[in-house]
């Protein structure tokens, strides 16, 4: 019986290949966290507002709203238009923070720009003022529909009386 002997001799660049395609093949197929992201999409959308400060400011109103997503990044560019007994415009930054592919909810920060009508205050106030705005973003499933919510809380925004003004708004948008 013959024995054979088989030899192999491999110089480092060849094993240095090797441990880099083994290395490259256990990368593409080992499993990856998935991590969610914000609400994709930027939207126009309509619905009521409530502003809930006292005295006039006290009304209810609508709202038309934009969203406009920054690509790979988390945040949005954001505007309002508040219509009531007068109109104002609040346009926001915000920190998106996705709960999963659907859902994100936000803060942004920005100015309110809000006049009066007859004496009447917008449903925000009657005067330019800082504001600080929470809300949630719901895209719905299969479709270019997001409902939204949020509420804008501007910081001295009376001329007479100085105090924060409060509003809710919320409706229905869609993406583009």
């Amino acid at each position: 019986m013959k024995r054979f002997r088989v030899q192999f001799r491999a110089n480092g660049s060849a094993v240095a290949s090797i441990a880099v395609a083994l290395a490259t093949l256990a990368t593409a197929i080992a499993p990856k966290p998935a991590f969610a992201q914000a609400a994709y999409g930027s939207y126009i959308g309509v619905g009521p507002s409530f502003g809930i400060s006292t005295g006039d400011g006290r009304q209810i109103g609508g709202v038309v709203a934009v969203r406009y997503k920054l690509l790979e990044l988390p945040l949005s560019l954001r505007a309002q238009a508040l219509i009531g007994h007068a109109t104002a415009v609040v346009p926001t930054i915000s920190y998106d923070i996705p709960l999963n592919w659907q859902t994100d909810v936000y803060v942004g920060v920005g100015a309110t720009f809000a006049g009066s009508d007859e004496g009447k205050p917008s449903p925000i106030g009657d005067k330019t003022s800082f504001a600080v705005q929470p809300g949630i973003d719901y895209v719905l499933p299969n479709s270019n529909a997001v409902l939204f919510g949020n509420a804008i809380i501007a910081f001295d925004a009376y001329r007479n009386s100085g105090g924060p003004a409060f509003s809710l708004q919320g409706g229905v948008g869609m993406k583009f």
